[in-house]
């Protein structure tokens, strides 16, 4: 750790879903603990607290989102660090509440706290609504396997047969399996030339047949589908108009082979402002997709990644470079074959994705676009497609200064 300035009166809170534990530590070495719950009013009792006692300054650690009320809290009011909890672990020894929360004022007291990255209130909330998205997808998918499984143990391997049974054609062969149509009649539905001719196949892979109790089961996975989609369909709605004031940096991120829309507004709300990264390794090391490095008998040794920082933007990340790898041709998938030689697909797809973000870096820095010669993304056109012009109404914009935090009156101006 770097020392800092040195302050005369801190004070570090230990945090927890239900309560907190705050030491005021002063130079003189007086002690002041006391405990807080964390409703709103405790929270307001706090900061109060701290400011009759003439803190200057607030440490907590990143524990989960148990800091995010405090740090609303506060926000403004007092000097308020975010520490990283992996740099400012306690020593081995006995460990207590009490105990914690002065050794996280004393490293305040004498400026040893690397403050953790804080977004504005506006990123924030853009990353919030991108992250809730990849959340639903993520139930859309436990829903899907659960029909795919249900499937599996009636003998039906209509998946084997078709890319995607939830696809149009899919759908329509699934909803006559559920409604206990025969075989020839369902083949008779199927409008796609391309399909009919595996019609033999189809026929084979539909030879069981589904219980009541299946029926039930993808009915209602089937129902919770549409539900998903429609809370997607809606986030991404609201993530569109967010999205729209950083429409440019978008353009530069979608320039880049396999990135898409949501690819790129993920990648641009995980990590704000790319001027807060001097170079892209330094962006790397954040994402934690730099490898782990350690010495022993004199030797350093490197091993997997760190896996530091948000498990969001490497998880993109590699989405990206799995779409890369099935791009027809372009030097980031000659990166890719040449890697996975060596090391395997895992390997290659981690090294792309962070040659993709270091790439990343460079664009958003020098304000370029990607360009390769054979490869070339109609970036225009997609961002025409998803993203709305900037241009507002004023009932529009009084909208999102609201929701940003402020107060609107007329004629007084603005209020935070």
């Amino acid at each position: 750790m770097v020392m800092e300035k040195q302050l005369n009166k801190v004070c570090g809170a230990d945090i927890h879903k239900k309560f907190l534990i705050a030491t005021i530590l002063s130079r003189e070495g007086t002690k002041q603990t006391d405990r807080f719950g964390m409703t709103l009013d405790d929270l307001l009792a706090f900061k109060n607290w701290v400011i009759e006692n003439g803190c200057e300054q607030v440490a907590v650690e990143s524990t989960g989102g148990y800091w995010i009320p405090i740090y609303s809290v506060l926000e403004g009011s007092v000097d308020l660090i975010v520490a990283n909890a992996y740099k400012i672990k306690h020593t081995p020894g006995r460990k207590t509440d009490k105990i914690d929360s002065q050794f996280i004022a004393e490293l305040c007291l004498n400026g040893m706290i690397e403050p953790s990255r804080i977004f504005p209130k506006a990123d924030r909330d853009l990353r919030t609504l991108l992250r809730a998205r990849e959340g639903y997808v993520n139930d859309m998918t436990r829903e899907k396997n659960r029909i795919h499984h249900a499937l599996e143990s009636c003998g039906i391997k209509i998946s084997s047969v078709l890319s995607d049974i939830f696809g149009k054609t899919g759908r329509y062969i699934l909803n006559c399996l559920l409604e206990g149509l025969e075989i020839e009649d369902i083949l008779k539905g199927i409008k796609i030339k391309s399909i009919k001719k595996k019609s033999d196949l189809i026929k084979e892979s539909i030879r069981g047949s589904i219980d009541i109790t299946q029926v039930l089961l993808i009915r209602g996975s089937l129902e919770q589908i549409a539900a998903i989609q429609k809370r997607i369909d809606e986030l991404e709605k609201e993530i569109k108009s967010r999205i729209a004031s950083r429409k440019d940096d978008l353009r530069i991120a979608m320039s880049i082979p396999g990135v898409g829309f949501i690819a790129g507004a993920t990648l641009l709300s995980e990590i704000g402002n790319i001027n807060d990264f001097k170079n892209p390794d330094q962006l790397a090391a954040w994402a934690g997709l730099v490898p782990s490095v350690y010495q022993s008998a004199g030797k350093l040794i490197t091993g997997s990644i760190t896996k530091h920082g948000s498990r969001h933007i490497r998880r993109i990340l590699v989405e990206i470079a799995r779409v890369i790898a099935r791009i027809k041709d372009s030097k980031l998938k000659r990166f890719f074959l040449r890697i996975k030689a060596k090391k395997g697909s895992n390997v290659a797809a981690v090294a792309l994705a962070r040659k993709v973000l270091c790439i990343l870096h460079h664009l958003l820095t020098n304000r370029e676009m990607y360009q390769e010669e054979g490869v070339q993304k109609n970036v225009k056109l997609s961002i025409e497609k998803t993203v709305p012009s900037v241009e507002m109404s004023l009932e529009e914009m009084i909208q999102h200064i609201a929701r940003a935090g402020f107060v609107v009156r007329k004629d007084e101006g603005m209020e935070r």
